[in-house]
């Protein structure tokens, strides 16, 4: 059995869309840093829209964790109205390396 199979480390990949006030209030910068206590690896980058989308990927139990985050903490001076994820599945192995912002 890989380090993969066990249900709390299963590996999945999910991607990710803030809305409200979640611009020019550190909000990628504190979202890398969550990623990376986490153990997570992805990307987050600001849209023209307004939003912060990106994508995270690790073992299941702390994905969970970061969109819990996204949705409901955040940066300290950001204020979410809402989340949405989407494409949630199960991988064999990471595809991204670190926690990057985007541009």
């Amino acid at each position: 059995m890989s380090d993969g199979e066990s249900a709390g480390n299963k590996l999945v990949s999910v991607d990710f869309e803030i809305f409200g006030y979640v611009q020019g209030v550190c909000f990628r910068m504190y979202t890398e840093k969550e990623g990376l206590r986490l153990g997570l690896v992805g990307w987050v980058k600001n849209t023209y829209g307004g939003t912060v989308v990106g994508q995270v990927q690790g073992p299941a139990d702390m994905v969970e964790e970061m969109k819990v985050w996204l949705s409901k903490e955040g940066s300290p001076s950001s204020r979410i109205t809402r989340a949405s994820f989407s494409n949630q599945r199960s991988i064999d192995k990471l595809e991204l390396s670190g926690f990057k912002t985007r541009f």
